[in-house]
């Protein structure tokens, strides 16, 4: 069904209310602009497909009900994305949560396995692929384009109770409970100007004054980008911001010796820049950000993340776990340098999988050998030493 009157969505809503899941999925842009534009809305219930067209539908918060009822379950594939959309749009984030693509990696597959692939696994059909690229912005919509959208949500329920089913049968079905409830984490969506200096490309050549300097920078970008609704890097590029940072100019020319940044900002947007680097540079050096230069100053430990991958990748392959999903190979540098705090390693079914063996192996309680052609993992007594 299609939806493209209000009238049309306030009945369907009505009609969804006994549903025990919906699946959810949307098309947007994002070229051009900060927030992404809403172009389509699929839903799949038990037994309805609907499009619905925020292009032509004045208001959609008929459906929060439906997305905060916890008797429903909301099934997305690889759903971030269309999660931050709801977000912004209705100010509500869906729950109770299932991701597919979160779930497969439980069963075997790789850690971001696509819908397409996944469907065809698990239900058997094979998705066609010819409106991949569409300005779903352009009006009217074809029939192929309405059928392809279909596609994206239709097969979802029955990846579901199949994915659910697979999960409860391999003791797994609870395992990922805490991660879909951090996927349905309103905090998870709110932008923090002030943190946006963290994803800065090259930061890690700045020093503490300098990063101070760029968190005042990367703060006023994004604040600035959501004003004018245009990506950041059509304010000012990661690498400009950096090096504006590394030159620590004073006044506007010196700001302005920047390549580029004269076409970027104008001489009143510039005097902030430069006052907002002054004030970081000023500021008490106690409230600078700490440099994180990606460990390359600490020990190397080369040798014992090979030692811990040898043990992932047996644990991976017992449980037909892909090994990125289980450990990713920045998580185990961290670990073999003491940085064990957040890590996804140290968590849940991870840690009671293979994070409390790795921890023994650090400190000596266990031992690899090659036994029978197969990597065999030891117990050993630290006293052996």
């Amino acid at each position: 069904m299609y939806i493209a009157a209000q009238e049309e969505l306030e009945n369907f809503v009505q009609r969804a209310q006994g549903t025990g899941v919906l699946a959810l999925d949307t098309e947007f842009l994002r070229e051009k602009t900060y927030y992404a534009k809403l172009c389509l809305l699929q839903i799949q219930t038990d037994d309805e497909t609907a499009i619905v067209d925020p292009l032509a539908v004045d208001d959609l918060t008929p459906l929060v009900p439906l997305f905060e009822d916890e008797n429903i379950v909301k099934i997305v594939h690889s759903g971030r994305q269309d999660l931050e959309i709801f977000k912004h749009y209705l100010d509500c984030v869906p729950h109770p949560l299932f991701d597919t693509q979160i779930a497969a990696a439980l069963l075997g597959h790789t850690q971001q396995i696509g819908y397409g692939p996944l469907v065809h696994s698990i239900c058997g059909v094979k998705i066609r692929k010819a409106d991949s690229y569409t300005d779903w912005s352009r009006r009217p919509l074809t029939e192929s384009q309405i059928t392809y959208v279909s596609e994206d949500v239709i097969y979802l329920p029955e990846m579901y109770r199949k994915m659910k089913q697979m999960l409860e049968d391999a003791g797994r079905l609870n395992w990922l409970d805490s991660e879909f409830e951090d996927l349905a984490n309103p905090d998870n969506y709110v932008v923090e100007p002030r943190e946006r200096y963290r994803r800065l490309k090259h930061s890690s050549s700045l020093n503490r004054r300098q990063l101070a300097a760029a968190r005042e920078v990367a703060a006023w970008r994004e604040l600035e980008a959501q004003r004018r609704n245009v990506p950041r890097k059509w304010v000012l590029s990661d690498e400009q911001i950096v090096e504006a940072c590394k030159r620590e100019p004073r006044t506007i020319d010196e700001l302005f010796m920047v390549r580029g940044v004269r076409e970027r900002i104008c001489t009143a947007e510039a005097r902030v820049i430069v006052a907002a680097i002054r004030r970081a540079h000023d500021s008490d050096p106690s409230t600078w950000p700490v440099v994180d230069h990606g460990g390359s100053s600490e020990r190397n430990v080369d040798e014992q993340v090979d030692l811990m991958m040898a043990i992932v990748r047996q644990v991976a392959r017992e449980n037909n776990i892909a090994v990125p999903t289980l450990a990713s190979h920045t998580d185990l540098v961290k670990l073999a340098r003491g940085h064990a705090d957040g890590l996804e390693l140290m968590r849940g079914w991870r840690y009671k999988m293979v994070g409390a063996e790795l921890q023994e192996l650090l400190c000596g309680k266990l031992a690899l050998a090659v036994i029978d052609g197969e990597v065999q993992i030891i117990p050993r007594s630290v006293d052996e030493d």
